[in-house]
């Protein structure tokens, strides 16, 4: 696999880090391209990432009053 391929992998996985993403799989896939004529490897990388987000009513007890599937 090509150095800059990877250097580039690295730098995409920085950037979603950097916006507060867990990067929690990668994957990157380098092949010759079936469409074009040229000698020049291409890439493809699939990040699956999670991010949690706090809701704005949360009150931090981890409860939700108005759900109708709750047992009182």
């Amino acid at each position: 696999m090509d150095e800059d391929m990877l250097a580039d992998q690295r730098r995409l996985v920085e950037l979603i880090e950097a916006e507060g993403w867990d990067v929690t799989d990668l994957e990157l896939s380098a092949y010759d391209s079936p469409w074009a004529d040229e000698d020049d490897p291409e890439a493809t990388v699939t990040i699956t990432a999670r991010k949690p987000y706090e809701s704005e009513d949360d009150d931090g007890d981890g409860e939700d009053d108005e759900s109708p599937f709750r047992v009182k």
